[in-house]
């Protein structure tokens, strides 16, 4: 007899942080729909991003965020899979036609997490200290207290990283507290950072799921999931991402807070090496109007000529 088709699909990526994401998303529908575990599915993807990895190619140079989905969005678009279970940091700004961001799971921790085996803080780290990052947000941040660090390409997933550290390849490191937390290795995190001085990246510590647009079941089964606070929030911090990533590609952060419909949004740009950065704020009802608000007043500030200089 031949078997009854699965009550829904996931694609995910295969690190040990997207499929928890994955088995977490499955458990949730599970719940909220009354079906049992093996009535979901997990498709596995190893996307152009992971493929990169080892090579620590930046990514910028290999076709930015969008490499890290393309093989879910194409499964998706196909009819392969139903649901897309993405870190939303690595959702591109811009998405294929015929997809949407229909859901995010409730915000876990925004903040970063300074992780050494060497060293309690960065204050702590010697002069021309080793900093292993790829992320050019963190790398500049980094920089803009600490100008003598030499930074140096640092990809990989969570336990890659934390093996690298060990094997001595940089003296200390980024995390995102949310992917700690998620994995259960928050005790690795040395000191967790003020998002003060170190504003997350644009929808860090959230769970995006993608749909096909018109695929109202889907719509259905994800929207029991959505948690309204963090839809807002997301969808104003990429809205201001989408502003900026239109004009360049520079170190971009993001921090915002809802009360009720209310929405506050900071955002940050700045140069690679740190020691320019341009920062705005403002608050509002809608969250587009609002991201592309701040996008637009970021880039008023930092002028014509800003992209030129800093990043030729």
């Amino acid at each position: 007899m031949q078997s009854s088709a699965p009550f829904a699909r996931i694609g995910t990526r295969g690190s040990p942080l997207a499929l928890a994401q994955a088995k977490l998303v499955r458990s949730l529908l599970c719940q909220r729909h009354g079906v049992e575990e093996d009535a979901i599915e997990i498709d596995v993807f190893s996307t152009g991003g992971d493929r990169s990895q080892a090579s620590n190619v930046p990514v910028s140079s290999i076709g930015g965020k969008g490499v890290f989905t393309k093989e879910i969005d194409e499964a998706l678009l196909s009819g392969r899979i139903d649901i897309g279970v993405h870190s939303s940091k690595d959702v591109a700004s811009v998405l294929p036609e015929g997809m949407r961001l229909a859901a995010f799971l409730e915000r876990e921790d925004v903040r970063d997490a300074f992780l050494s085996v060497k060293v309690q803080s960065f204050d702590h780290l010697p002069k021309r200290a080793v900093f292993g990052t790829s992320s050019i947000r963190r790398a500049a941040q980094a920089l803009r207290i600490r100008p003598d660090l030499v930074i140096v390409p640092f990809r990989g997933n969570v336990h890659t990283r934390l093996n690298k550290l060990l094997g001595g390849v940089a003296d200390a490191t980024l995390l995102a507290m949310a992917g700690l937390n998620r994995l259960q290795e928050a005790h690795r995190a040395t000191a967790i950072l003020d998002t003060e001085s170190f504003m997350p990246a644009p929808a860090q510590g959230a769970i995006g799921l993608a749909i096909r647009s018109a695929d109202q079941r889907s719509a259905d089964l994800v929207e029991a999931l959505d948690h309204a606070p963090t839809h807002r929030t997301i969808a104003a911090e990429r809205a201001m991402l989408a502003v900026l990533d239109g004009s360049c590609r520079t170190p971009v952060g993001a921090l915002s807070s809802v009360s009720g419909d209310h929405l506050t949004l900071q955002g940050e740009i700045l140069s690679l090496d740190g020691q320019t950065s341009f920062r705005a704020e403002g608050s509002g009802n809608d969250p587009e109007t609002l991201g592309r608000r701040i996008g637009e007043d970021l880039l008023h500030q930092a002028g014509p000529d800003w992209v030129r200089q800093w990043m030729a």
